[in-house]
Protein backbone atom coordinates (compact mmCIF):
# COMPACT_ATOMS: atom_id res chain seq x y z
CA UNK A 1 0.00 0.00 0.00
CA UNK A 2 0.95 3.17 -0.99
CA UNK A 3 2.13 5.43 2.50
CA UNK A 4 0.15 8.11 2.86
CA UNK A 5 1.29 11.59 4.64
CA UNK A 6 -0.10 13.58 7.40
CA UNK A 7 0.09 17.18 5.72
CA UNK A 8 -1.04 20.21 7.47
CA UNK A 9 -1.66 23.70 5.59
CA UNK A 10 -1.18 26.61 8.15
CA UNK A 11 -3.90 28.94 8.58
CA UNK A 12 -4.15 31.27 5.41
CA UNK A 13 -3.68 34.04 7.11
CA UNK A 14 -0.31 33.21 8.25
CA UNK A 15 1.33 32.84 4.75
CA UNK A 16 2.05 36.53 2.65
CA UNK A 17 4.39 34.73 1.02
CA UNK A 18 5.42 34.66 -2.48
CA UNK A 19 4.48 31.56 -4.17
CA UNK A 20 8.01 30.05 -3.84
CA UNK A 21 8.28 30.45 -0.82
CA UNK A 22 4.71 28.83 0.90
CA UNK A 23 5.18 26.24 3.39
CA UNK A 24 3.26 23.51 5.27
CA UNK A 25 4.09 20.64 7.78
CA UNK A 26 4.46 17.28 7.62
CA UNK A 27 3.44 14.93 10.75
CA UNK A 28 6.56 12.20 11.38
CA UNK A 29 7.14 10.16 14.34
CA UNK A 30 9.62 12.87 15.28
CA UNK A 31 7.24 15.73 15.66
CA UNK A 32 6.06 18.27 12.84
CA UNK A 33 8.30 19.27 9.96
CA UNK A 34 7.99 22.54 8.54
CA UNK A 35 9.07 22.34 4.60
CA UNK A 36 8.40 24.33 1.84
CA UNK A 37 6.76 23.26 -1.35
CA UNK A 38 10.19 24.09 -2.90
CA UNK A 39 12.19 21.97 -0.75
CA UNK A 40 12.36 19.81 -3.37
CA UNK A 41 15.17 17.73 -1.74
CA UNK A 42 12.71 17.08 1.22
CA UNK A 43 10.13 16.10 -0.80
CA UNK A 44 11.53 13.68 -2.79
CA UNK A 45 12.95 11.67 -0.35
CA UNK A 46 9.69 10.75 1.36
CA UNK A 47 7.96 8.31 -1.12
CA UNK A 48 4.25 9.39 -2.40
CA UNK A 49 4.80 13.13 -0.93
CA UNK A 50 5.18 14.95 -3.69
CA UNK A 51 2.34 13.44 -5.38
CA UNK A 52 0.35 13.63 -2.62
CA UNK A 53 0.62 17.19 -2.15
CA UNK A 54 0.89 18.64 -5.34
CA UNK A 55 -1.54 16.18 -7.32
CA UNK A 56 -4.32 14.78 -4.78
CA UNK A 57 -4.28 17.96 -2.03
CA UNK A 58 -3.86 20.39 -4.80
CA UNK A 59 -5.10 19.23 -7.83
CA UNK A 60 -1.99 19.83 -10.18
CA UNK A 61 -2.59 19.41 -14.04
CA UNK A 62 0.27 20.66 -15.55
CA UNK A 63 2.47 17.58 -17.07
CA UNK A 64 -1.05 16.06 -18.60
CA UNK A 65 -2.10 19.60 -20.06
CA UNK A 66 1.31 20.31 -21.53
CA UNK A 67 1.60 16.36 -22.60
CA UNK A 68 -1.76 16.92 -24.37
CA UNK A 69 -1.48 20.10 -26.41
CA UNK A 70 2.07 18.64 -27.37
CA UNK A 71 1.12 15.27 -28.46
CA UNK A 72 -2.25 17.50 -30.42
CA UNK A 73 0.34 20.30 -32.10
CA UNK A 74 2.37 17.16 -33.80
CA UNK A 75 -0.64 15.40 -34.59
CA UNK A 76 -1.65 19.09 -36.16
CA UNK A 77 1.35 19.13 -38.21
CA UNK A 78 1.26 15.54 -39.48
CA UNK A 79 4.43 14.24 -36.91
CA UNK A 80 4.29 11.73 -34.08
CA UNK A 81 5.05 11.43 -30.89
CA UNK A 82 6.63 8.13 -31.27
CA UNK A 83 9.81 10.34 -33.40
CA UNK A 84 10.88 12.37 -30.41
CA UNK A 85 14.00 12.46 -28.74
CA UNK A 86 12.74 14.48 -25.53
CA UNK A 87 14.79 16.24 -23.12
CA UNK A 88 12.94 16.76 -19.80
CA UNK A 89 14.26 19.59 -18.00
CA UNK A 90 13.69 19.71 -13.92
CA UNK A 91 12.11 16.47 -14.63
CA UNK A 92 12.03 15.94 -11.02
CA UNK A 93 10.50 12.73 -10.22
CA UNK A 94 9.16 12.09 -13.80
CA UNK A 95 5.54 13.28 -13.89
CA UNK A 96 6.01 14.69 -16.87
CA UNK A 97 8.28 11.80 -17.98
CA UNK A 98 5.14 9.31 -17.55
CA UNK A 99 2.52 11.62 -19.27
CA UNK A 100 5.00 11.64 -22.82
CA UNK A 101 6.25 7.93 -22.23
CA UNK A 102 2.59 6.79 -21.87
CA UNK A 103 1.92 8.90 -25.54
CA UNK A 104 4.60 6.83 -26.65
CA UNK A 105 7.87 8.97 -26.96
CA UNK A 106 10.34 7.20 -28.83
CA UNK A 107 13.55 8.35 -25.91
CA UNK A 108 13.12 10.40 -22.84
CA UNK A 109 16.13 11.49 -21.19
CA UNK A 110 15.61 13.39 -17.33
CA UNK A 111 17.36 16.22 -15.94
CA UNK A 112 17.25 18.11 -12.44
CA UNK A 113 19.64 19.49 -10.14
CA UNK A 114 19.88 17.83 -7.40
CA UNK A 115 20.28 13.61 -6.83
CA UNK A 116 17.35 13.59 -4.73
CA UNK A 117 14.91 14.07 -7.40
CA UNK A 118 17.34 10.94 -9.91
CA UNK A 119 16.55 8.59 -7.28
CA UNK A 120 13.06 9.37 -6.80
CA UNK A 121 12.34 8.75 -10.50
CA UNK A 122 14.30 5.75 -10.30
CA UNK A 123 12.37 4.24 -6.97
CA UNK A 124 9.09 5.68 -8.43
CA UNK A 125 8.76 5.50 -12.48
CA UNK A 126 11.67 3.33 -13.51
CA UNK A 127 10.81 2.48 -16.79
CA UNK A 128 10.17 6.16 -17.80
CA UNK A 129 13.87 7.74 -18.64
CA UNK A 130 16.24 6.43 -21.13
CA UNK A 131 18.75 7.70 -18.64
CA UNK A 132 18.85 10.49 -16.43
CA UNK A 133 21.28 13.31 -15.61
CA UNK A 134 22.31 15.28 -12.21
CA UNK A 135 23.71 18.08 -13.78
CA UNK A 136 23.52 22.33 -13.47
CA UNK A 137 22.67 23.62 -17.07
CA UNK A 138 24.41 27.00 -15.97
CA UNK A 139 27.81 24.80 -15.31
CA UNK A 140 27.90 21.73 -17.64
CA UNK A 141 30.96 20.17 -18.07
CA UNK A 142 31.95 19.16 -21.22
CA UNK A 143 31.44 14.98 -20.93
CA UNK A 144 27.84 16.05 -20.21
CA UNK A 145 27.87 18.54 -23.04
CA UNK A 146 29.24 15.60 -25.00
CA UNK A 147 26.68 13.08 -23.82
CA UNK A 148 23.32 15.51 -23.89
CA UNK A 149 24.50 16.34 -27.53
CA UNK A 150 24.61 12.58 -28.95
CA UNK A 151 21.27 11.92 -27.64
CA UNK A 152 20.32 14.39 -31.02
CA UNK A 153 17.00 15.57 -29.10
CA UNK A 154 14.03 17.22 -31.14
CA UNK A 155 12.31 18.49 -28.81
CA UNK A 156 12.12 19.73 -24.69
CA UNK A 157 10.04 19.90 -22.19
CA UNK A 158 9.90 21.48 -18.39
CA UNK A 159 6.98 21.51 -16.33
CA UNK A 160 6.07 23.54 -13.15
CA UNK A 161 9.88 24.09 -12.98
CA UNK A 162 10.72 27.73 -15.01
CA UNK A 163 11.28 30.86 -12.85
CA UNK A 164 11.50 31.19 -9.37
CA UNK A 165 14.59 30.56 -9.66
CA UNK A 166 14.36 26.57 -9.89
CA UNK A 167 15.63 26.82 -13.41
CA UNK A 168 17.13 30.36 -14.14
CA UNK A 169 17.35 31.80 -17.56
CA UNK A 170 20.86 30.17 -18.59
CA UNK A 171 19.87 26.99 -17.55
CA UNK A 172 16.65 27.30 -20.22
CA UNK A 173 18.74 28.55 -22.72
CA UNK A 174 21.64 26.36 -22.38
CA UNK A 175 18.69 23.21 -22.99
CA UNK A 176 17.22 24.77 -26.07
CA UNK A 177 21.21 24.56 -27.52
CA UNK A 178 20.79 20.99 -27.46
CA UNK A 179 17.49 20.53 -29.68
CA UNK A 180 18.11 20.64 -33.31
CA UNK A 181 16.56 23.49 -35.47
CA UNK A 182 12.90 22.81 -36.54
CA UNK A 183 12.81 20.74 -33.17
CA UNK A 184 9.72 21.53 -30.15
CA UNK A 185 9.34 23.05 -27.19
CA UNK A 186 7.01 22.26 -24.74
CA UNK A 187 6.59 24.26 -21.02
CA UNK A 188 4.75 26.10 -18.64
CA UNK A 189 4.83 29.37 -16.80
CA UNK A 190 3.20 31.44 -14.61
CA UNK A 191 0.31 33.60 -16.02
CA UNK A 192 2.41 36.99 -14.78
CA UNK A 193 5.85 36.00 -16.28
CA UNK A 194 4.07 37.58 -19.55
CA UNK A 195 3.07 40.56 -18.11
CA UNK A 196 5.35 43.06 -18.85
CA UNK A 197 5.27 44.83 -15.91
CA UNK A 198 7.30 41.31 -14.83
CA UNK A 199 10.60 42.79 -15.76
CA UNK A 200 12.95 39.71 -14.34
CA UNK A 201 15.42 38.17 -16.59
CA UNK A 202 13.33 35.13 -16.81
CA UNK A 203 10.37 36.71 -17.59
CA UNK A 204 12.00 38.87 -20.25
CA UNK A 205 13.50 35.78 -21.43
CA UNK A 206 10.47 34.18 -22.45
CA UNK A 207 8.84 36.91 -24.17
CA UNK A 208 11.55 37.75 -26.51
CA UNK A 209 11.67 34.52 -27.75
CA UNK A 210 7.75 34.17 -27.97
CA UNK A 211 7.84 37.25 -30.61
CA UNK A 212 11.64 36.12 -31.77
CA UNK A 213 12.13 34.84 -35.26
CA UNK A 214 14.10 31.55 -33.04
CA UNK A 215 10.67 30.55 -31.67
CA UNK A 216 7.59 29.70 -33.87
CA UNK A 217 4.35 29.13 -31.15
CA UNK A 218 1.71 26.49 -32.04
CA UNK A 219 -0.47 26.83 -29.12
CA UNK A 220 -0.34 29.11 -26.14
CA UNK A 221 -3.11 28.80 -23.57
CA UNK A 222 -4.11 29.42 -20.23
CA UNK A 223 -5.26 27.20 -17.86
CA UNK A 224 -5.82 25.87 -14.22
CA UNK A 225 -2.17 24.65 -13.13
CA UNK A 226 -3.60 23.82 -9.37
CA UNK A 227 -4.96 25.59 -6.45
CA UNK A 228 -3.11 27.18 -3.39
CA UNK A 229 -3.79 25.91 -0.42
CA UNK A 230 -6.54 28.55 0.06
CA UNK A 231 -8.53 26.62 -2.88
CA UNK A 232 -7.84 29.69 -5.19
CA UNK A 233 -6.78 28.59 -8.96
CA UNK A 234 -3.39 29.53 -9.94
CA UNK A 235 -3.01 30.49 -13.26
CA UNK A 236 -0.62 29.05 -16.04
CA UNK A 237 0.28 29.43 -19.29
CA UNK A 238 1.07 26.42 -21.24
CA UNK A 239 3.42 26.54 -24.51
CA UNK A 240 4.37 24.88 -27.85
CA UNK A 241 6.38 25.92 -30.36
CA UNK A 242 9.49 25.12 -32.86
CA UNK A 243 13.09 26.37 -32.36
CA UNK A 244 13.06 27.99 -36.34
CA UNK A 245 17.00 28.63 -35.20
CA UNK A 246 19.67 28.58 -32.97
CA UNK A 247 19.50 31.54 -30.92
CA UNK A 248 21.86 33.39 -30.57
CA UNK A 249 23.55 34.34 -26.72
CA UNK A 250 22.85 38.00 -27.09
CA UNK A 251 19.49 37.39 -26.66
CA UNK A 252 20.05 35.61 -23.40
CA UNK A 253 22.26 38.87 -22.46
CA UNK A 254 20.12 40.98 -23.89
CA UNK A 255 17.11 39.98 -21.14
CA UNK A 256 19.30 39.23 -17.70
CA UNK A 257 21.67 41.98 -17.93
CA UNK A 258 21.03 44.52 -14.35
Amino acid sequence: MPVRHRIKFPPADSQKLQQDEVFFYLHEEEGDVRLRFHDYGEIYNRPGLYEQLFYDRLKCSSPQKVGEILKETLEDTNEYVSEMRVLDLGAGNGMMGEVLKNFGVARMIGADIIPEARDAAYRDRPFVYDDYYVADFTNLSEKQESQLAEWSFNCLTTVAALGFGDIPPEAFYNALRFVKNDGWVAFNIKETFLDYSDQSGFSRMIRELIFSEYLEVFHLVKYRHRLSMEGTPLFYYALVGRKTADIPRELLESVTKA
